[in-house]
C-alpha cells in the first residue's frame, strides 16, 4: 500500500508509538534500520514493515512520513512495527536492574549480557522503559537475544532466592572482591545511576562484591560496571 499524506491514520498509528502508554496498551512498537529488522525478522516478531525505497514493504511511504514517525535525527528508509518481545523461563546467571534510568546504559547492559553469557535481565518497575527507542537503538538488536521480565522487585527477589539464586549487590566499603565471588548462581543487582540500589532491594542482597580499581577514581558509569562484573562471573 501506498501511503503519501502525514494525515493517514496509519501514519498517526505509527507516530502514536513513540509514547509508552500507546506501547504498553497494543503490546507493540517500531524500529528502524535493516540491522534491527533483520534481527527480529529472526525471531518472528514483526507485524508490517514500512519503507521509502523497498516496494516489497507492506508500507511504501514519502521521506516526510518517516521523518514524522521516526525518533532520530538522521531517519532510516525502512522500519518495522513488532511485538512485544515474549518472556521466557529463568536459568542461568542473570542481572538484576533497580532504577536505571539512561537508555544508553540499558542498552550496553543488554548487549553485554549477551556477551557474557548472563540470559535474562529482571527489570525494576522504576528503571527506564525497555522499548524506549534509544534503548532499543543503544542495543544494536541484542534485545531480540535477551529475556528480560519487568517486575516489582522487593516482590520478585524471594521468588529468585527461592529458585537457588543468590542475590549480590555492590558496595565498595563492604563488598568483597568480585574476582573472590564463587557460586553456581549468581544475580548481580545493579542500582540507579544517582542514587545506587533502593535501601529495600539492598536489604534483600546476600552478598556484596566490588570492582578492584585504582583509587583516583570514585566510581564507573553503570553500563561499564555491569560489564565488567558480568565478565568476570563469566570467567570465573
Amino acid at each position: 500500500m501506498n501511503i503519501t499524506s502525514l494525515q493517514n491514520e496509519h501514519v498517526k498509528y505509527w507516530n502514536s508509538l513513540k509514547e509508552k502508554k500507546v506501547r504498553d496498551k497494543e503490546r507493540r512498537f517500531l524500529i528502524e534500520g535493516d540491522h534491527l529488522i533483520n534481527e527480529a525478522k529472526r525471531q518472528n516478531l514483526i507485524i508490517e514493515t514500512i519503507s521509502v525505497i523497498d516496494l516489497a514493504a507492506d508500507y511504501l511511504v514519502t521521506e516526510d512520513i518517516m521523518k514524522k514517525i521516526s525518533s532520530q535525527t538522521s531517519i532510516s528508509y525502512n522500519a518495522a512495527v513488532v511485538r512485544f518481545i515474549p518472556e521466557d523461563s529463568i536459568s542461568g546467571n542473570i542481572i538484576i536492574l533497580d532504577g536505571i534510568q539512561d537508555p544508553g546504559n540499558l542498552g550496553t547492559i543488554i548487549r553485554s549480557c549477551i556477551a557474557f553469557n548472563f540470559t535474562t535481565i529482571i527489570l525494576g518497575d522504576n528503571s527506564v522503559d525497555l522499548y524506549n527507542p534509544k534503548v532499543v537503538r543503544a542495543t544494536e538488536g541484542m534485545i531480540f537475544h535477551i529475556n528480560v521480565l519487568r517486575r516489582n522487585l522487593v516482590e520478585f527477589i524471594p521468588t529468585l532466592k527461592n529458585l537457588g539464586y543468590k542475590i549480590v549487590g555492590t558496595d565498595v566499603i563492604n563488598g568483597v572482591d568480585i574476582k573472590n565471588l564463587k557460586h553456581d548462581d549468581i544475580a548481580l543487582v545493579l542500582g540507579s545511576e544517582g542514587q545506587g540500589m533502593s535501601k529495600s532491594v539492598r536489604e534483600l542482597c546476600d552478598e556484596f562484591v566490588y570492582i578492584n580499581m585504582n583509587e583516583s577514581c570514585e566510581s564507573l558509569n553503570v553500563g561499564v560496571a555491569a560489564s565488567i562484573l558480568m565478565y568476570e562471573v563469566n570467567h570465573e
